[in-house]
């Protein structure tokens, strides 16, 4: 990509247009994603409460699940409420810093011909997805060492190693795109800011924040897939040695709701990488439609998820809820 002759002008100031081409729609769109927004808040929170509130609780898979209840409340904290005053306002102007920070706090994979925007609250996601599938292959294959191997110190400096590697590697985003003088346009066809989508409108040179991309993308999201499935082909081999049917049932349905996370935080967003790279004649709309779908569907589902299959979180719901009730 060649450096073009910078105009003169370097735009401080962007518009969010939301998803263009369905303006009349705003309002019935605007509705899903205030419930999700609701029970993203208020299962993540009480998920996060109840987990800290009860003794019982304070096991690693279930204060790693606090971590992935804390990280969704973030990621829907810094998205949902700007594309609700987009539908509900039009408010979508938003400053040059500002549209750094949020990027640098959302999480999203987004794959185009132009390039990658990763996000640190995904790979902080992404992060806490790999120690619990490590979590369970320490409990299923090492069970009776489970609680001296992952102790609460180790369980904190893993919590602390993977918000640093989170923000450690999006970090040197904010300076690349800093570096740029954004002259071609300010206006952004999208729900909320994105790396390579804002390097996009620069008139100087972008091949570095792609390859960083990239970089960031392998080095963090594809490496936890990978180690993810290692873990569970390991998992998987020591499960069919257990000589018993029942236990063999009970460890593999100790991993289903991990399992289910799994797939939803990361298929719509392979679904969505997929759609762009391979859906050129697929309209606009589509695009980010996916894109949002991939931000706010986790932080939603997650709890929902976790409080149905688990029974010591759905045992403390109930109690919670309905006091009288043994």
């Amino acid at each position: 990509m060649t450096t073009l002759n910078h105009t003169g002008v370097s735009y401080m100031v962007f518009h969010l247009l939301g998803i263009p081409g369905l303006e009349d729609q705003y309002w019935w769109i605007s509705i899903p994603f205030l419930i999700s927004y609701v029970i993203a808040l208020l299962g993540n929170s009480l998920l996060i409460f109840i987990i800290l509130a009860k003794r019982s609780l304070h096991e690693p898979m279930y204060l790693f699940l606090c971590m992935l209840a804390g990280a969704d409340l973030v990621l829907s904290m810094c998205t949902v409420p700007q594309a609700l005053a987009i539908f509900w306002f039009r408010a979508g102007e938003i400053s040059l810093n500002g549209c750094i920070t949020q990027l640098f706090f959302n999480h999203s994979t987004f794959i185009s011909e132009s390039g990658i925007l990763l996000h640190s609250s995904f790979i902080s996601e992404s992060g806490i997805l790999l120690i619990m599938a490590f979590d369970r292959y320490i409990a299923i294959c090492y069970p009776l060492r489970y609680t001296m191997i992952l102790t609460h110190s180790l369980i904190g400096k893993i919590g602390v190693a993977v918000l640093l590697r989170a923000h450690g590697t999006i970090f040197p985003i904010i300076f690349l795109l800093k570096r740029l003088t954004f002259c071609r346009n300010n206006i952004l066809p999208h729900t909320f800011c994105e790396h390579i989508g804002l390097a996009k409108y620069s008139c100087d040179d972008i091949r570095v924040n792609i390859w960083y991309g990239f970089f960031v993308l392998i080095s963090t999201v594809i490496l936890d897939i990978v180690l993810i499935f290692v873990s569970y082909v390991l998992i998987l081999h020591a499960v069919f040695h257990i000589p018993s049917r029942d236990a063999r049932h009970k460890a593999l349905n100790t991993c289903g709701s991990h399992v289910c996370v799994i797939i939803l935080f990361y298929g719509p967003g392979i679904f969505s990488v997929l759609t762009q790279r391979f859906g050129r004649h697929v309209p606009l709309h589509v695009h980010i439609l996916l894109a949002n779908v991939s931000m706010f569907a986790p932080p939603m589902l997650n709890p929902i998820i976790y409080g149905v299959k688990t029974k010591q979180i759905r045992d403390q719901v109930v109690h919670m809820l309905f006091p009288k009730q043994k």
